[in-house]
């Protein structure tokens, strides 16, 4: 029988999981003009994810995706990757995130160096924190899932909702659930945007496939799944964050 006490550090470590996070933060914002490095509460926004998954302890790199020198700077600062600016390809409006973490996972494989596990934190989920991301990791191996994706409750349930007419006339508007209470409803849950953990080789599939198969959701609450687009989003998390 093989004594596990002779195994090598070098065993050990092959078999370690080697993790990458990959933060998104091109300069090309529309919606909120810089909003990536715009202080909240006092800091560029970018740096709470950036922070969050430091402090996570669970990364073999944190890696800030930009196509901006300042940006790359405020990241390197607060200790993150940035050796490399994204693509001018993968900086236009019509690249996806999966298409800025390809980029990264390819270039660091062509550097000789290779991860295990993903995750995609977008700086606009800045409440989003490193309990969040260890708790993901945590369901990923608990449920030995292909990936994991962060959710949380709806607001209003969909069963509450319609369509209207153009005339606006609401005669079939209402259903047999526009009178229920929310107690008495199914609930309903939506992406949040905050934390997307996957495999390595799931990141070849089309972007629409990466979810497909053996993915987990993970809850958050209401008030750390706040996805800043807009002005009074950003109004929000400062609030949200003033009262902790």
């Amino acid at each position: 029988m093989e004594n596990n006490n002779n195994k090598t550090s070098t065993d050990m470590d092959a078999k370690r999981v080697k993790r990458i996070a990959i933060i998104p933060a091109r300069c090309g914002s529309k919606g909120l003009l810089n909003k990536n490095v715009k202080s909240l509460n006092g800091k560029p926004m970018l740096l709470y994810s950036v922070e969050a998954a430091i402090n996570s302890h669970s990364f073999d790199t944190v890696f800030v995706s930009t196509d901006s020198r300042e940006y790359a700077k405020i990241a390197e600062k607060a200790g993150a990757d940035c050796h490399f600016l994204r693509s001018t390809k993968n900086s236009s409006d019509n690249a996806s995130s999966w298409d800025t973490v390809r980029e990264v996972i390819y270039r660091f494989e062509e550097e000789g160096k290779k991860f295990d596990e993903i995750m995609l934190l977008q700086p606009t989920s800045p409440l989003r924190n490193c309990e969040d991301i260890l708790a993901s990791i945590k369901l990923m191996c608990e449920k030995r899932a292909l990936a994991v994706d962060s959710v949380t409750e709806m607001d209003h349930s969909p069963l509450w909702s319609n369509t209207l007419p153009l005339d606006g006339n609401m005669s079939s508007f209402f259903t047999k659930y526009s009178s229920l209470p929310r107690q008495l409803l199914p609930k309903y849950y939506r992406e949040n945007g905050a934390i997307y953990l996957v495999k390595r080789e799931l990141i070849d599939k089309p972007d629409s496939e990466i979810f497909l198969h053996r993915a987990y959701a993970y809850i958050m609450p209401r008030e750390r799944s706040i996805d800043i687009d807009v002005e009074l989003d950003f109004k929000i998390a400062e609030l949200l964050m003033e009262k902790e």
